[in-house]
């Protein structure tokens, strides 16, 4: 299992594609309390969130990075921040998508978070009860295929974010 740092380190080395699937309603970031503090605030967000940096470290060397979120709305105070954040991640390059299950389920995903890096690499995402991350685990070689069909299922059945947005904001 990797931790947040080591885990980290993959997004430096992964050479053409990175997926994520999301599907927790909250996530405990610690690095991330203060702005969320004041998003709820009401407060000033800066400019990283007209265009995310980290993204555009990965999309500026020719990286694609994308991600499905499956939620269910009404939106948690956690989901609304970190929606209202992916104008800024899409502005630096990152391609996302949205499946809320109040508008319809899509069945035969599965119901946790993973990284799918360059085809190849799928890591399991683990976190608490109250969505702090625990580590990463890297799954064998031979569930490849099933989470590449995740990913496809996860792409095809999304609505695209801008589009989902626009109903919810």
């Amino acid at each position: 299992m990797l931790s947040g740092e080591q885990f980290g380190l993959l997004f430096e080395t992964f050479g053409q594609t990175a997926f994520r699937l999301e599907t927790l309603a909250i996530y405990d970031i610690e690095e991330e309390r203060e702005e969320f503090e004041r998003f709820l605030a009401g407060g000033d967000m800066g400019p990283d969130w007209d265009d995310n940096p980290w993204v555009r470290s990965m999309t500026d060397k020719g990286k694609q990075v994308s991600r499905v979120h499956v939620l269910r709305s009404p939106l948690t105070a956690y989901l609304r921040y970190e929606l209202a954040a992916y104008p800024g991640n899409i502005t630096a390059g990152e391609t996302i998508g949205v499946i809320d299950h109040a508008e319809g389920d899509v069945t035969g995903l599965p119901d946790h978070d993973f990284w799918l890096f360059d085809d190849q690499d799928v890591y399991r995402m683990h976190y608490t009860p109250g969505g702090a991350f625990i580590g990463a685990e890297l799954l064998p070689h031979e569930k490849r295929a099933e989470y590449r069909n995740y990913r496809d299922m996860a792409l095809a059945e999304a609505t695209p974010f801008e589009d989902y947005w626009e109903r919810h904001r």
